[in-house]
């Protein structure tokens, strides 16, 4: 069951993408597509493990100079909806492993619109200390760059 979001813990946005829910699916799972816009630009990245399964690992690398990759997200699906939702953690990591650092966990939600998908991330944090830090960071600036990155690279396909 996914629950409603919690004002105090949670972040979310949402938009309207002009493409099939195939092709924002196609774009969430296909590494080459994804590594296209998950960061936002300039900035580069590299997936390194997309084991798309509960349990699978999901880990990123970022390139924010043109230099070398560091770390950026080391994780694990928590389940993989077909075509309607996807949730990974920091909480874990690959094989269900405690990670050494827990941030949050998204829900990546898919529908069906008359002009597309309706695309939502509702990321939840485990106090309202992670949340407030997260939406310092920039939350709605770097989750709407990077969606509006995942639309264009979708509508331009579609």
């Amino acid at each position: 069951m996914i629950q409603s979001p919690n004002p105090e813990l949670d972040l979310t946005i949402s938009r309207v993408i002009k493409a099939p829910r195939s092709a924002v699916w196609s774009a969430w799972t296909d590494p080459g597509s994804f590594e296209q816009w998950w960061i936002p630009a300039p900035a580069k990245c590299k997936v390194v493990d997309m084991d798309l399964r509960p349990g699978g690992a999901f880990t990123t690398r970022i390139s924010e100079d043109g230099g070398d990759f560091k770390p950026h997200l080391s994780g694990c699906f928590l389940r993989i909806d077909d075509l309607e939702r996807i949730v990974f953690t920091n909480a874990l990591v690959g094989g269900w492993r405690p990670a050494e650092q827990a941030f949050m966990t998204a829900i990546i939600t898919l529908r069906d619109h008359p002009m597309g998908t309706d695309y939502a991330a509702h990321v939840m944090h485990k106090n309202g200390a992670d949340r407030a830090m997260h939406q310092e960071m920039g939350f709605h600036d770097g989750w709407g760059t990077v969606a509006e990155q995942l639309a264009r690279l979708v509508e331009r396909r579609s």
